[in-house]
């Protein structure tokens, strides 16, 4: 898959709300860098996905704004904000690095206000 594909198939995952279908993204050797953690490996990226979709993103409990998506080559680029049931956020963006189908390393930043 290309770059475009799997950034594709990673947001239809996330709205789906589906940490197994999320973690397909993903190797074995995958990287997640967050501001206050770095989440390494499958099986810490599932607990990760799971506890997004049980918790500020589960289903049908948020509005989700894609502002910028930018794909070039190997890495994926995309700006959103979301009015989640107990917080909004105002301002995210991830980047992702695909290499081989997967999501070989991921960032992730957020500004997020409790309401």
């Amino acid at each position: 898959m290309d770059t475009k594909a799997v950034l594709d198939h990673h947001l239809a995952a996330f709205s789906a709300g589906d940490p197994d279908a999320l973690l397909e993204d993903y190797t074995d050797d995958s990287v997640l860098i967050l501001p206050d953690a770095t989440v390494k490996g499958r099986e810490a990226l599932h607990a990760t996905m799971t506890g997004l979709c049980t918790g500020l993103f589960k289903p049908g409990t948020y509005d989700f704004t894609m502002d910028v998506v930018k794909v070039e080559g190997d890495v994926a680029y995309i700006v959103w904000h979301a009015s989640c049931a107990s917080a909004d956020v105002v301002m995210a963006t991830d980047t992702f690095v695909v290499r081989d189908g997967k999501i070989a390393t991921q960032t992730f930043a957020a500004r997020i206000e409790p309401k």
